[in-house]
């Protein structure tokens, strides 16, 4: 007991002992990052973040100029990426920047090439029309790209206040053993979560990504969390509900998708392949990460001398712009290409081959078991999303059935895993996990959520 007195007193002490200066490096930034990527704001009937506001005000006063500009991005990184290879190892691949931004590997060279091309030819409308139709290139060049491009650019720059000024640190200290005990991950994944639920999915996978290549999450921690906690914002989850027409019912649809969220959250880590992950963590980095509390020191005092701590080491506001600005760089021409050229494809995919329906087949027999009416024309939303999260609503919105329509849009947003965005984030990223994986982690996703949202739809609401 009196080791344990004695170990309060001196972290009271040294925590008591940093400066005003100290103290305000903390609270300022941290207290911007939470506004900015935490706080709900209501605007015109539509619930958005701070970083919202800021991301759809670029997005409308430059709708139109904002496909042809990332069309110039994606062509400078395709260019740039075979320019790298033609050129002798003693030039321009030796510069750091230039090499990470363009010295790719051959795959991702042809990937850029390839969304190149599909971005050019949707911007002009040339060529085949099953490339630049308004339901395939048009979707990701006219809709996803400047979404992603100015959600992107603020994130980059902003997220360094979350993550460099201690309150990731702090908050991950104080609820370490309720999300370790529930979901076996650390407690600053609760901020990944946050940041997605009132922001959007792939800023909570930008957000993982980079505490994963920092050393504060393992490779079974990142991949968790990016395909549990990449949940969808609530603004996308209330277009969801308009679009299939049962916004008049948003309370009750949105606590389903939560339930079936926080469900699917418990379950996925703990079966393969995300319990076969390995507990180590990004080689490069190691282990950078403490949320153990010293016994007789509460997890908040212990949680705001490790903030204080970590945001001292800030030594400079440039440092952390250069950052922030280097992110969105690497993003815009290493990310978007990848979007441009993947999602084309799956989009293609999902709208002009059978490949879906026919994969849709086994969910008959199921979704009638589970008493869904107009079973077989709900069945292929149940796995187009793969390709799109707003896929299944597009095939949803056409079916009589209200209730249909309920669990068909609760599906599009717990299922969580689709290529036209979040997989091609995850399969870019450092995070060790591959297509046939997130493929797996979906079909997991579906199978747990599907009876879970009929059983509530059935019971609760109809």
């Amino acid at each position: 007991m009196a080791i344990e007195n004695t170990k309060s007193t001196e972290t009271l002490q040294q925590t008591n002992s940093y400066t005003t200066k100290q103290w305000l490096k903390f609270l300022i930034p941290s207290f911007i990052g939470v506004l900015l990527f935490m706080v709900p704001i209501s605007i015109g009937g539509k619930v958005t973040i701070g970083l919202g506001i800021m991301a759809d005000a670029l997005q409308g006063a430059f709708s139109e100029q904002i496909p042809l500009f990332m069309t110039v991005i994606i062509c400078l990184s395709a260019a740039g990426s075979i320019l790298v290879k033609l050129l002798p190892e003693e030039g321009i691949r030796s510069g750091n920047v230039v090499a990470h931004l363009f010295d790719v590997g051959p795959f991702w060279a042809s990937m850029r090439v390839l969304g190149a091309v599909f971005a050019v030819l949707t911007l002009t409308s040339a060529g085949p029309s099953i490339i630049s139709s308004e339901l395939t290139g048009g979707v990701v060049l006219f809709d996803l790209v400047p979404v992603l491009m100015v959600w992107f650019l603020f994130a980059s720059l902003f997220m360094p206040l979350l993550l460099e000024f201690g309150l990731m640190d702090l908050i991950g200290t104080v609820v370490r053993k309720a999300m370790y005990g529930l979901f076996k991950l650390p407690g600053r994944s609760s901020v990944d979560a946050i940041a997605s639920w009132m922001g959007s999915a792939p800023v909570g996978v930008l957000l993982t990504t980079q505490q994963y290549e920092k050393g504060y999450y393992t490779k079974r921690e990142a991949s968790v969390v990016a395909t549990n906690f990449s949940i969808a914002s609530i603004a996308f989850s209330l277009v969801i509900a308009k679009f299939l027409s049962i916004d008049h019912m948003f309370v009750p649809f949105y606590f389903t998708v939560v339930v079936c969220g926080l469900v699917a959250a418990v379950i996925c880590p703990r079966i393969p392949p995300l319990s076969k992950k390995k507990d180590t963590y990004y080689e490069p980095a190691g282990k950078q990460i403490s949320e153990d509390v010293p016994e007789g020191v509460s997890s908040f005092r212990w949680g705001l001398e490790k903030a204080v701590e970590k945001a001292d080491e800030v030594k400079s506001a440039g440092q952390v712009v250069k950052k922030g600005v280097y992110n969105v760089v690497d993003i815009w021409f290493g990310l978007i290409p990848l979007v441009m050229a993947l999602g084309t494809v799956a989009l293609v995919v999902a709208e002009f081959t059978p490949v879906f329906t026919i994969l849709s087949y086994p969910f008959v027999p199921i979704l009638n078991w589970l008493q869904i009416p107009e079973a077989s024309a709900a069945a292929p939303a149940m796995i187009v999303g793969f390709a799109d999260m707003f896929l299944p609503s597009v095939i949803g919105s056409g079916i009589e059935s209200e209730l249909t329509r309920f669990v068909i849009g609760v599906m599009s947003l717990t299922q969580l895993i689709y290529m036209s965005e979040i997989g091609i984030l995850l399969i870019k990223s450092k995070i060790p996990i591959h297509f046939f994986e997130l493929f797996v982690i979906f079909l997991q996703r579906t199978i747990i959520t599907l009876p879970i949202a009929a059983l509530l739809a059935h019971i609760l609401f109809f």
